[in-house]
């Protein structure tokens, strides 16, 4: 028997859950997920199977279902995540998820527009780095450890395409990389790269 002084625990309770590497966040149809550390990149797939990315996450984004009407609607963890569930009633600053979200979709419409992948990778860094990266002595590092897949994936491209660009850029001393995939990123260079 319940008392009236029972608490009952609410399914979108606001503590924080860890998450594995490549797991994926539940979804929740009445809330959303605030990502306090790790990275997480949300997708779907089309009829032939092909994954269509939708964004890229970070430590204080909000993401979940509730934010999209796609189906599927994937939301995987690119590193360890601690998110904490947002109750969507209780989500003051709706409005300002809803811009974010509509502004990365389309920065990265524009960034996948482009003609050729090594334009789409290099400006794709190139947001990475503003988005995500900390300055480090050589350029900004991009600790996210994306694999060649996932940056492939968020361009449409193919995993051997992106695994030769990166070694052009490498070579060329536009990027250099580290181990876990990571990836530091010379701006100063980028600039005369392309003009």
């Amino acid at each position: 028997m319940v008392s009236l002084y029972t608490v009952i625990p609410n399914p979108c309770s606001s503590t924080k859950e860890v998450f594995a590497r490549r797991s994926f966040l539940p979804e929740h149809e009445n809330g959303l997920w605030k990502i306090e550390t790790g990275f997480i990149r949300t997708f779907t797939y089309l009829e032939d199977g092909t994954t269509v990315a939708l964004g890229l996450w970070g430590p204080g984004d909000v993401v979940g279902k509730a934010l999209s009407k796609l189906d599927p609607y994937q939301m995987e963890c690119l590193t360890k995540v601690e998110a904490t569930v947002l109750p969507l009633e209780e989500w003051s600053q709706l409005t300002e998820t809803l811009l974010t979200h509509i502004q990365q979709a389309q920065e990265l419409m524009v960034i996948r527009s482009h003609k050729k992948v090594e334009t789409m990778l290099l400006k794709l860094l190139a947001w990475l780095s503003k988005k995500f990266g900390s300055e480090v002595e050589k350029g900004r590092l991009i600790d996210m450890r994306l694999t060649h897949e996932d940056l492939a994936e968020m361009l449409g491209s193919t995993r051997v395409t992106i695994t030769r660009i990166l070694g052009q850029f490498e070579q060329e001393g536009l990027i250099a990389r580290l181990s876990l995939h990571r990836i530091v990123l010379r701006e100063e260079e980028i600039w005369y790269y392309e003009i």
